[in-house]
């Protein structure tokens, strides 16, 4: 039996190709839609994966590209003053901590079953959002004090972020509304802070395992800077009228996407495949 040619990288050094030009496009939407309402990884990871990157390798170099544009959008919110980072600081940390607690977790254990339930509650979510016309259209009397808020959701959300993620911001969002009575602007920003937390978390894990393409990596932040900035200053200009809708069209679409690859029927294996070919979709 001939051995297989190793795969090629997928695009190539020398020259400037349509590929990069597609990669550096979709980094500035995904920045854009992620400075706003989260879901950015919606159109990144299908596009790591299409170019050509393994999943391993497509998960890193998509937390590098978009750890930049979450730090340029929190940026931009904190310079709003929408975040008061003395109050976060114990959430940030734990928010950190827990999120590499929950990507080394994941490396032993299957998020399958937890997978099929989120579909359900972020439905359940979007409902909710939908039917309150003005939930976060101001603020309102928190309902627990900020220090145990932001360390009992920073080590429940960030360890789910780094163990399965999808979903997480719009988490973070409605429980900063629901729980912490912020205006949903003010949520939004709180909300890229903690992301921004957990990606650098898991990060770290993706470049110790020398899983991040440089490279691609950076021609995608590139990107996601310009969308970011420019997300982030509408959404701050407009506030709920640009967030909520946004945001509901995101969670319903990520929603959709993850019912779809837990209740899809399994392919048929390739005849001829080796069992131990690697998987082609992102955990």
């Amino acid at each position: 039996m001939a051995s297989q040619k190793p795969r090629p990288h997928p695009v190539p050094v020398d020259g400037f190709t349509w590929q990069y030009f597609a990669l550096f496009l979709i980094g500035g939407a995904a920045g854009f839609v992620d400075a706003i309402a989260g879901g950015g990884g919606l159109l990144t990871v299908p596009a790591l994966l299409a170019a050509g990157l393994p999943p391993q390798l497509a998960l890193g170099t998509n937390k590098l590209q978009s750890s930049c544009g979450t730090a340029l959008a929190t940026f931009n919110y904190a310079r709003a003053g929408l975040i008061d980072w003395k109050d976060w600081i114990p959430g940030i940390a734990m928010t950190a901590a827990a999120s590499i607690a929950g990507a080394l977790t994941a490396t032993a254990a299957e998020p399958s079953h937890l997978r099929k339930l989120i579909p359900v509650v972020l439905v359940l979510l979007a409902a909710y959002t939908a039917f309150k016309p003005d939930l976060g259209a101001g603020t309102r009397p928190a309902r627990m004090k900020r220090l145990p808020f932001s360390l009992i959701l920073g080590s429940a959300l960030g360890f789910y972020d780094g163990f399965l993620g999808p979903g997480t911001g719009s988490f973070w969002m409605m429980a900063c509304v629901l729980i912490q009575g912020l205006h949903l602007t003010a949520a939004t920003g709180v909300t890229k802070m903690m992301n921004l937390s957990s990606n650098v978390g898991s990060l770290g894990l993706f470049l110790l395992a020398g899983k991040v393409d440089f490279r691609i990596g950076l021609l995608m932040a590139a990107g996601q800077l310009i969308g970011a900035y420019t997300g982030s200053r509408i959404a701050i200009r407009l506030g709920p009228r640009l967030i909520r809708p946004v945001f509901l069209t995101v969670v319903l679409a990520l929603a959709a996407k993850l019912a779809w690859e837990s209740f899809r029927p399994p392919e048929k294996p390739v005849r001829g495949a080796s069992p131990d070919s690697p998987a082609t979709d992102a955990p």
